[in-house]
């Protein structure tokens, strides 16, 4: 691992040291697994305490945070710079250029030669991949599909025909980009198959999960906008548009030709149903059943899903049915025993 003094890790983080700033940091690590030379994290009162009963060296904590016994490296937001100490001790490996001799290519394939191709990939005919791209094993490429630059594909990710994707989108196993969108007519008695003849369209910086299904348009293209994050297990429908730098956590769903505006983010095992419009800004609640367009900048809850206010309304009052029940159920027995 990379080792640097506490000084210079605190000018790679734009921190300020509390504390010894010459001592040699050599790792990092949680606090309840540290030893000495380990950089760990803390940001608030209880983690800080914890640390502080640690073997690590230095603890990355907020400014004006309480100093005991270990160094600090103080800086303005202690998630953003845990990620980017741990970037920097555990680096992504690196993969060899070039093109492995069990790999499948096309001789229309245009493969930069800076990138990797893995044992047992197929790169489809007139495919386009980029400089430094990685194709981890068991890769399939679709013909005419486009790949920018710094792409990573982990094994077994699938990419239909003529998808394109940004520079360093990152795709993890078991995932499907390109699949037909669901789409059927009823032609007398039996559903007809609509064909999908569009794209899907992926963004700069994207990073998607394990297990996700992306389907390709119908016509035109499903699009991910820039710099959003995409759980495992998430199902993206035939023509829905995605804005930039959102969050969809594990087991989203999202119907055909719904919309998302940027920085949206849609808890666990939302529902989003078709054709609707999500504003920009917007969060939804886990499990929540989204059957209405929602405006910029709300929160919503439930399923069906209501602004968070109304639901929590809700939610109080069915808890008080119990005790309402109870009330009427006593006041039925004394108007009963008025009226005889």
């Amino acid at each position: 691992m990379p080792v640097l003094t506490i000084a210079e890790m605190a000018r790679m983080l734009d921190g300020e040291v509390v504390g010894d700033a010459a001592a040699t940091l050599t790792g990092f690590a949680p606090a309840s697994q540290a030893r000495p030379g380990d950089l760990t994290f803390a940001e608030n009162e209880t983690y800080l305490a914890a640390a502080e009963n640690s073997a690590a060296t230095a603890v990355i904590t907020a400014r004006g945070a309480r100093q005991g016994a270990k160094a600090l490296i103080q800086v303005a937001n202690p998630r953003v710079a845990f990620a980017r100490a741990v970037a920097h001790f555990f680096p992504e490996p690196t993969h060899v250029p070039g093109i492995h001799p069990l790999a499948v290519v096309h001789p229309s394939a245009q493969i930069d030669a800076t990138a990797h191709v893995g044992p047992f990939c197929h790169v489809g005919e007139r495919a386009v991949i980029g400089p430094r791209c990685v194709l981890q094993s068991q890769v399939f490429i679709g013909s005419e599909v486009e790949l920018g630059a710094q792409v990573n594909l982990f094994p077994n990710v699938t990419i239909y025909a003529r998808s394109k994707l940004g520079e360093r989108v990152r795709v993890h196993s078991g995932t499907v980009i390109g699949s037909d969108g669901f789409g059927y007519v009823l032609d007398g008695a039996i559903h007809r198959k609509v064909p999908q003849i569009g794209i899907v369209q992926i963004g700069d910086d994207v990073e998607i999960g394990a297990n996700v299904t992306i389907d390709r348009a119908a016509l035109g293209a499903t699009s991910i906008g820039r710099g959003t994050k995409i759980d495992n297990q998430v199902h993206i429908a035939h023509n829905v548009v995605i804005g930039e730098h959102c969050i969809l956590c594990g087991q989203v769903g999202i119907a055909g030709s719904a919309r998302m505006g940027d920085y949206v983010v849609l808890a666990g095992q939302v529902g989003i149903a078709g054709h609707l419009k999500i504003g920009s800004h917007v969060t939804v609640g886990s499990k929540s059943g989204v059957m209405h367009d929602i405006p910029d900048g709300q929160t919503w809850l439930g399923a069906p899903a209501q602004p968070d206010k109304q639901t929590k309304r809700i939610v109080i009052a069915m808890q008080r049915l119990p005790e309402l029940l109870r009330k009427v159920a006593h006041w039925e027995k004394k108007l009963g025993a008025l009226e005889e």
